[in-house]
């Protein structure tokens, strides 16, 4: 099966300290999660192959500034968000005037974008055993068997971690402002 984890803290901090090889690394191996980011993100596939290019080159410059390995999956996702939103922006101006019937529904599909990157950052903040399951299982749609002997767990310990992540993403939805639990699926 796939590998579905980000890159590992001592790739992180060989890239971090300059190692052309471990940066090269990391771009690589971050390229399937920020694509994944940018298709969930961006308003068309082309923006969404864009701000993924944009971020892997940011990462790839800039990777010196990330504080803790930890954060890579939370700082890559802002990347890509704010590049997604900044091509928005641009297609939003390259069109000129905005018929008033278009506009409610793009705002709403800015908000369900914006719902998505909140739920994407509360993923991200989970801790790593717990966010591998949930991925797997919930936004992957793996089964439980396969999720299970994929992270070499029993059915059993599987579910009491998937339990606990969702437990802990319905908590931060719910101290998260602005967005609540359920929202737009009326």
């Amino acid at each position: 099966m796939a590998d579905f984890t980000w890159p590992g803290d001592q790739l992180i901090a060989a890239a971090q300290e300059g190692d052309v090889e471990a940066t090269t690394a990391l771009v690589t191996g971050s390229h399937p999660h920020v694509q994944r980011f940018a298709h969930a993100l961006c308003a068309t596939p082309q923006d969404a192959e864009d701000a993924a290019q944009e971020a892997l080159i940011i990462l790839y410059r800039k990777i010196g500034m990330l504080r803790a390995s930890g954060a890579l999956a939370s700082w890559m996702f802002r990347i890509v968000r704010n590049e997604c939103l900044r091509r928005a922006r641009l297609t939003l101006r390259s069109h000129g005037p905005v018929p008033d019937t278009v506009v409610p529904s793009f705002e709403d599909e800015v908000l369900r974008r914006l719902e998505a990157g909140r739920v994407a950052t509360a993923i991200a903040a989970l801790p790593a055993d717990q966010r591998r399951v949930l991925i797997l299982r919930d936004i992957q749609g793996h089964s439980g068997r396969v999720v299970a002997d994929a992270l070499g767990l029993s059915t059993a310990a599987m579910k009491s971690r998937l339990h606990r992540a969702r437990a802990a993403m319905r908590q931060t939805l719910r101290e998260t402002p602005g967005l609540r639990p359920g929202a737009g699926h009326d």
